[in-house]
């Protein structure tokens, strides 16, 4: 009968793929982390972007994060869409860490080369 749907079934061979969150502003968090504790000028700062993943074995609130500068990326023809789209172009990251919304801790470092 055509309007019974035959059920899907997923192919073994294709892994399933999480959906990463896009580019956005970098999180409050991290950029009070970058101005407070690591001394950053706050101007500067907050013009930054940043890309997130969950941390699954962190806790729902508990993110990786890699914040970059736009113009540097866009100079080099880099579109980052996600947080994965920076793993080709590990000399745009100039932060890596992550952080919890709930805790509120905050573990960012300066990569090499910036």
């Amino acid at each position: 009968m055509f309007w019974k749907k035959k059920p899907v079934t997923k192919e073994p061979s294709k892994p399933e793929v999480e959906k990463l969150p896009g580019l956005k502003e970098i999180p409050d968090l991290v950029g009070r982390h970058l101005v407070v504790e690591l001394k950053q000028n706050p101007d500067w700062v907050w013009k930054l972007k940043g890309v997130v993943r969950k941390r699954p074995e962190e806790g729902k609130d508990a993110f990786d994060v890699r914040v970059f500068d736009e113009a540097q990326a866009a100079a080099k023809k880099v579109a980052v869409k996600d947080y994965s789209s920076l793993n080709e172009y590990p000399d745009l990251i100039l932060y890596e860490g992550w952080f919890d919304k709930k805790s509120m801790k905050v573990q960012i470092e300066e990569k090499q080369g910036t």
